[in-house]
Order: structure tokens, then C-alpha cells, then sequence
């Protein structure tokens, strides 16, 4: 038996005649120090740090506050009835366990892979790998479901303004009787062509869409909350618990894309400084509008008139004013904001995938950039790959399979923060998880709990999109890793 030494300057044992076993693949880790020193390395060369703790803030909150609230929070209330606030309640604890989680690894990995580099330094490739196929799951269908509803946004403005609709067949794909919902697909490429314009012009164009947006939202609640009845609220919980824990694992979609501002890590100027507070100022804000809105469109609108999932907050305002003006501001407005939730979450998938091409698991091409720093071929192939499954698939299905897939990546975030604390201590971190070890084993466990919330069918296409992914790792993936090629058998942390 042959040891075989480890970039962390470390001798494991190797397998059967100096080859390394199964096992060791599996668990070859980078250490922190080598994902740091990548990132480094690659100033000049890749992407460019140009961005401050205001710009990841808007990058948090632009992927954050979008179709969850415009959207999803017509399907939620008829599961939930009034306490839908209950379930956004339960859903941003989870998602808050996970924030802090991500601040304290974001300050420490300032790696553009977000929870798949997370993964890679403490629970080696084949979980990074797992994390990561989990992720192109979550930003890939997060943003075909909001081209989804970013379409019925257009459509509703248009009524408002002409009195005219779109062709149901194009707003529709075949698994809804339609052809193909033409305006979800249309905003994906829109954005494709922003984000190959560069970087920083985009992330300006993302900063103005987040200050309309909020200013939309702020306009709902001033207006909205001066037609909330008592009668509205009561029976407050007429599906139970029960209904209360679905409506929240479909809500936690809402928070979905907080951790966008971890995957512009490479392109910040201060990661270790900035991300932490990135994120967690992205949580609180987004998590008080979400509350408000909630609140007040549900006192504002007997949660029975829910019940066809087709209620907008555009037409609760109409309702109260009895003018369609305020509706079409706020249509207009919604127009913009979802805009840039797809423009934010595929700029952090593209950046996923560049941090997983880097490392080999996915072709080289995924993070070749250009002149500007931009991964060219990534944003082209990720857009168009995206835009069709936002033009042939329902939002509905694609909520649910994004929320359970980020649940999974959250999950093995909080796990990551346990595992550096017990093999690192040494670390310095610039943002410390309070309470752990106590608050990381809840993040996981109301994650669980959330997960088991979902529906069989949700399950069965979670399942089935590991099993593919399963698949390609062991087919591609860990044969090409760059670890395979310096010849590491488990990078030590």
C-alpha cells in the first residue's frame, strides 16, 4: 500500500497498488487555503473585482424579491388561507439559519461557486459535485419561473392599458394547452444580451431595477393597508398546520436568491468584509417586505377570492381603488422588478458553472471569459438552454422542483459551517454563525422539515434529476476533475 501526498501537505492512504480507491475520489477535498489562492490567481486573468457592498446587496435583493411575492402568493394563500404569513414566517426562518450560515462561509471561501465550493472544501467532491447539480437546479429553473411570471405580468399590463390580451397559445407551453409562453423565453434572452454587455453595466441596469421594484412594493402596502378588515382574517388558519407547512415550502421559493451576492464573490473587491454583510442586509429587508405585503394583501382581500391562484396584487389594488391607474403602475413596475430576478439568478448560475468547469467537472468552456471578464459561451449556452424550459414548462412544477433543490443546498451550507468549525477553528472568520453548533443543526432540520412538506410528485422529480446527475459524475465528471489530474487523492482541510 503507497501513500500519496495532498496539497494540504498531508499522506492518506492510497488504494491497491498507489491507485486511489473509490472512496478517496469520492472524498478529495480542496482546502480553503487552494480555493482563496484560485480565486486570486485568477484576478487579471478572469473575472474582475469591481464590486462594493451596495452592488452585492442589489444582487441579493434583485434575485431575492420577485415572483415569490408577485407570483407565488396567490397559490399559497388558498393552501394557507390568512395564515400565509405564518408560512412566509416559517419560510424565512429557514431561510435565515441558512443566511448566516452563508455569510460565515462567504467570509471565509470568497469562491464564486457559492455552497458548491462550500462543499468542496469540507465534504469533498462527490457531495460538492451533488451540491452543485442541485444548484444548476435552482438557478436554471428559478429563472424559467420567473420568465414564467414575468409573462403573466405582461400580459395583465397590457389588458390594463388596451384591453387586450396576448394569444393564450403564447403564453402558454403544450403542458398547459398551449404552444409556448413566447414572453417567458424573451426575457431570458434579454437578459442573456445584458450580461454579455458586461458585468458592471448590467449590475447598474439590476441596481435601478431593485429601487423600482421596492418603491412598487412600498406603493402596494401604503395602499393596500388602508382597505385591511378583521372579518378578513378569521378563520385565520382554516387548513391547519398542514396547510400552513405546504404553503411555506412552496413560499421558501420567495427566498430564494440570497445567496446570489456569494456567487459574485470573485468580482467583489472586499469579499470577506462585504459578502457577510451583503447577505444578511439582503435577508432583513427582503424578509420585512415579504411580511408587509403579505399582511396587507390578505386584510385587504378575503383569502376565499385566492382560491382560483390567478389573484394579482396588481388587481387587489384596482379593488381598492376602484381605478385601474395604480394597478397599471404596479403592473409596469412588476414588469421591471421580475426582469431583473432573471437578469440577477442567471448571472449566478453562469457563475456556478464557471466555478465548476474550473475545477473540471463540467467542459472547459463554462469558464472561458472574454475581454470584459465575461464567460461568453456559459451566459449563451445557460440562456438558451433556459429560455426553452421557460417557454414549454409551467410555473407551478418549476416553484416546487427549485424550492426542494435549494433546500438540499442550504442544507449541506449549514453542515459545512459544523464541519470548518471542528476541523479549522484556526480559520479566521469574518462573520461568525451565532449560536452554533445548535443554530446550523436547526438550519438543517428546518430544511428537512420543509423538504418532507412537498408533494410525492415533487420528490419523484427531485429524485430523478440526482439520478441523472449521479450519471454524468460518474461518466464525465470524476475522471476529468482537476483534482484527478494533479493526481490528489483527498485534499485535506
Amino acid at each position: 500500500m503507497v501513500d500519496q501526498k495532498t496539497t494540504a501537505g498531508t499522506r492518506v492512504p492510497a488504494g491497491q497498488g498507489g491507485v486511489p480507491s473509490l472512496r478517496d475520489r469520492l472524498t478529495r477535498r480542496k482546502p480553503v487555503e487552494k480555493l482563496v489562492a484560485e480565486t486570486q490567481a485568477a484576478e487579471g486573468a478572469g473575472l474582475r473585482r469591481h464590486m462594493g457592498f451596495w452592488q452585492l446587496s442589489m444582487i441579493g435583493i434583485g434575485a431575492t424579491l420577485g415572483t415569490g411575492i408577485f407570483v407565488v402568493l396567490g397559490e399559497a394563500v388558498p393552501v394557507a388561507g390568512p395564515a400565509v404569513i405564518i408560512a412566509f414566517v416559517l419560510a424565512g426562518i429557514t431561510a435565515l439559519f441558512s443566511a448566516l450560515a452563508y455569510a460565515e462561509m462567504a467570509g471565509m471561501i470568497p469562491a464564486s461557486g457559492s455552497a458548491y465550493s462550500y462543499a468542496y472544501a469540507t465534504m469533498g467532491e462527490f457531495m460538492a459535485w451533488i451540491c452543485g447539480w442541485c444548484l444548476m437546479l435552482t438557478y436554471g429553473v428559478s429563472v424559467a419561473a420567473v420568465g414564467v411570471g414575468w409573462g403573466q405580468y405582461i400580459d395583465e399590463l397590457l389588458h390594463l392599458t388596451t384591453g387586450l390580451s396576448m394569444p393564450a397559445e403564447l403564453l402558454a407551453g403544450p403542458m398547459e394547452g398551449g404552444l409556448i409562453n413566447l414572453p417567458a423565453a424573451i426575457v431570458v434572452l434579454l437578459s442573456m444580451f445584458a450580461l454579455l454587455t458586461g458585468v458592471r453595466e448590467s449590475s447598474r441596469v439590476n441596481a435601478v431595477m431593485v429601487a423600482i421594484k421596492i418603491a412598487i412594493l412600498a406603493m402596494f402596502v401604503l395602499i393596500a393597508v388602508t382597505a385591511v378588515q378583521d372579518g378578513n382574517f378569521a378563520p385565520f388558519m382554516p387548513m391547519g398546520m398542514a396547510g400552513v407547512s405546504a404553503a411555506g415550502a412552496t413560499l421558501f421559493f420567495s427566498y430564494i436568491g440570497f445567496d446570489s451576492a456569494s456567487t459574485a464573490s470573485e468580482e467583489a473587491k472586499n469579499p470577506q468584509r462585504d459578502l457577510p454583510r451583503a447577505i444578511m442586509f439582503s435577508m432583513i429587508l427582503v424578509t420585512a417586505l415579504y411580511c408587509l405585503v403579505a399582511f396587507t394583501a390578505v386584510g385587504a382581500l378575503n383569502w376565499t377570492d385566492f382560491a382560483d391562484g390567478e389573484t394579482s396584487l396588481a388587481g387587489i389594488l384596482t379593488n381598492v381603488t376602484g381605478t385601474p391607474v395604480w394597478a397599471v403602475i404596479f403592473a409596469a413596475g412588476a414588469v421591471l422588478a421580475l426582469a431583473s430576478v432573471v437578469l440577477v439568478v442567471l448571472y449566478s448560475q453562469t457563475r456556478i458553472l464557471f466555478a465548476m468547469s474550473r475545477d473540471g467537472l463540467i467542459p472547459k468552456a463554462f469558464s472561458k471569459v472574454d475581454a470584459k471578464g465575461t464567460p461568453r459561451a456559459n451566459t449563451v449556452i445557460t440562456s438558451v438552454v433556459i429560455a426553452v424550459l421557460a417557454a414549454l414548462i409551467p410555473l407551478g412544477p418549476l416553484a416546487d422542483a427549485t424550492a426542494i433543490g435549494t433546500l438540499f443546498a442550504f442544507a449541506l451550507v449549514n453542515v459545512a459551517v459544523m464541519v470548518l468549525r471542528k476541523r479549522r477553528p484556526d480559520l479566521e472568520r469574518a462573520f461568525r454563525m451565532p449560536g452554533a453548533p445548535v443554530t446550523p443543526v436547526l438550519g438543517v432540520l428546518a430544511c428537512a422539515y420543509l423538504m418532507v412538506s412537498m408533494d410525492l410528485s415533487v420528490w419523484v422529480a427531485f429524485v430523478a434529476w440526482l439520478v441523472v446527475g449521479l450519471a454524468v459524475y460518474f461518466a464525465y465528471s470524476m475522471r476529468r476533475s482537476a483534482l484527478e489530474a494533479e493526481g490528489t487523492v483527498e485534499a485535506g482541510v
